[in-house]
């Protein structure tokens, strides 16, 4: 299994044998539940449904409640489809856990950042300013946007201030420090998109 959900802890560090201090972002991956097994011969692909999280029958809906009654395992949080290049060996009901990642050593991270509300462009897309000298009226502000009576408008995708943050964020080839499967632990080096408690998709790299 190369896909695994995940639920981000926080950060630490912790030292290699070579003396050197890393950052490090602790995960807790797995056990994820498979609770649907789709086929070429019945959806057009193969794939897998899997689950992640507990969470109290009582906050379930009706057709969710339906869902994973259907595949008699208790209800989770969250719900992922996982591609598959052919048909696997996965049954209703199987536990893929942080093991699965043992022979793994770099992952893609994929989850959403933190929230920043509205930021100016000098936060959002890191712009340098105006001089500082009580002189200049121009500190912080965007500046020209654009030209005059031609084209008379401002081209899509100008950079200025506006929404920051809550964007789908996919950090690459981040190595993995540490596999703890008694404690579904997964130790990476450096940070990973989202607050504490974010949502994680991990995927081995390729």
């Amino acid at each position: 299994m190369t896909t695994i959900l995940g639920k981000k802890l926080g950060m630490t560090q912790t030292w290699t044998e070579g003396g050197d201090l890393l950052p490090v972002t602790v995960i807790e991956a797995g056990p994820c539940t498979v609770i649907q097994v789709k086929s070429t011969a019945k959806e057009g692909y193969d794939a897998i449904q899997i689950g992640f999280g507990e969470i109290r029958e009582t906050l379930v809906n009706k057709p969710a409640a339906g869902h994973f009654a259907k595949a008699k395992v208790k209800p989770l949080r969250h719900l992922a489809e996982i591609r598959l290049d052919g048909p696997g060996d996965f049954k209703v009901g199987d536990t893929i856990a942080v093991d699965a990642l043992a022979d793994a050593k770099v992952v893609n991270i994929s989850g959403v950042s933190k929230g920043k509300g509205f930021a100016g462009s000098m936060k959002r897309h890191n712009f340098g300013g105006g001089p500082g000298g009580h002189g200049s009226h121009f500190h912080r502000i965007p500046g020209s946007v654009g030209q005059a009576s031609t084209p008379s408008r401002v081209f899509k995708g100008k950079k200025l201030p506006g929404h920051m943050g809550t964007d789908k964020v996919t950090v690459r080839n981040l190595d993995i420090v540490d596999i703890k499967p008694e404690e579904n632990l997964l130790l990476v080096k450096g940070a990973v998109p989202g607050g504490k408690g974010a949502l994680l998709t991990i995927t081995v790299a390729k």
